[in-house]
């Protein structure tokens, strides 16, 4: 875990969650001074059924007053709009799946929240996020967190260095398994507590719904591969590539008895376009990026890396080559299945995570 050599005065994010409650125990531990804040991110529709941001800031405050530190309440959500949920909104309209935790993580919770902090004289801030960092003379590198199944570094690629390096991780070289022992021998109010899956911020409403009030869907056909005609979609913005649930189309007359996915999306003519099993249009060797964010010095390209298109894949072998100014190019070793438009694809070596980008196509 995360240590410092002297005292320090630091602010964690408390979530609610047992992540940043036992990051908070942890640096206690260590002697530093420690305070938290609550972040309250989003407004208008925010009710307990879909975004129990009240239930979260109550458990928050009994882990604050069990370990004895003062917690503050600190609303971001104008900021939280700003930058991060009108681009959500964009890229939606734009027909491509965007990842708003990621930019939450670069905007919110290690801008917004870093700035507090240090206007507060804290020296550092913490998360609960399961990473790790290295620090070599005037160089900070962000690592894997140990826990395989919890590694979150996929989530803070867009991270600058002087971000990363007024941050502290301490749960990162821990084990969820871990964790949950503490807070449950510290007998914390959310040691039992489940992990959230929902938006950043926005929590686990239905998505169609909650998507349905901010974008106007509309419907469109549902075609094959070959153009044929087979059902009718909702809205393109509620599909994303090799999806296979909710599509309705299944027992079609002389069609193969094997599941149907999504293939991609026609902005143009608005249909939404799938294919029967394993097929050949679920797979790219290569992929685009207009731009790539490097969290250290930008690394000499050609390169041979490894890199996920999605959170929990293992490492994909490829080579990253600048094709011009405008425009990068991924080379994977394997076919990639469902490679989204709008999602990012995060670069390591080994334990490290040298950065991402956004997928063009």
């Amino acid at each position: 875990m995360t240590t410092q050599s002297k005292p320090q005065h630091i602010i964690v994010g408390l979530s609610g969650g047992v992540d940043s409650a036992v990051s908070a125990y942890l640096l206690k531990q260590q002697g530093h001074h420690v305070e938290a804040i609550f972040m309250k991110n989003w407004e208008g529709d925010d009710t307990e059924t879909y975004c129990p941001s009240t239930i979260d800031m109550e458990d928050a405050q009994a882990v604050a007053d069990q370990l004895g530190i003062q917690l503050h309440l600190v609303n971001f959500a104008d900021k939280y709009w700003e930058k991060v949920f009108s681009y959500f909104l964009d890229e939606y309209r734009a027909g491509r799946t965007p990842n708003p935790d990621i930019l939450c993580n670069k905007e919110i919770k290690f801008r917004a929240f870093l700035d507090y902090a240090k206007n507060r004289g804290a020296d550092f801030i913490a998360t609960g996020h399961y990473v790790r960092k290295t620090v070599t003379g005037n160089v900070t590198q962000l690592l894997k967190g140990n826990d395989d199944q919890k590694d979150q570094s996929y989530f803070l690629y867009a991270l600058n260095e002087s971000q990363l390096a007024q941050s502290l991780f301490p749960v990162g070289e821990l084990t969820k398994q871990q964790v949950r022992a503490i807070a449950s021998e510290l007998k914390l109010k959310n040691h039992a507590k489940k992990d959230s899956t929902g938006i950043c911020f926005i929590g686990e409403r239905k998505f169609k719904t909650f998507l349905n009030d901010y974008l106007p869907a509309k419907r469109g056909p549902i075609v094959t591969i070959t153009g044929e005609t087979i059902g009718e979609h909702d809205g393109l913005m509620f599909y994303t590539m090799g999806q296979r649930q909710g599509l309705k189309i299944g027992g079609q007359k002389n069609k193969a008895e094997l599941p149907w996915y999504v293939a991609e999306k026609d902005l143009a003519q608005n249909r939404l376009i799938v294919v029967q099993g394993e097929h050949p249009a679920l797979f790219k060797s290569t992929l685009t990026t207009s731009s790539i964010h490097w969290i250290n010095q930008p690394p000499e390209l050609p390169l041979r890396l490894t890199a996920k298109t999605r959170y929990r894949q293992p490492d994909q072998a490829c080579v990253i080559e600048q094709v011009n100014s405008q425009e990068y190019r991924i080379t994977f070793d394997q076919p990639q299945r469902a490679v989204t438009p709008g999602q990012s694809i995060v670069f390591y070596q080994h334990d490290i995570c040298l950065g991402g980008g956004i997928i063009e196509g």
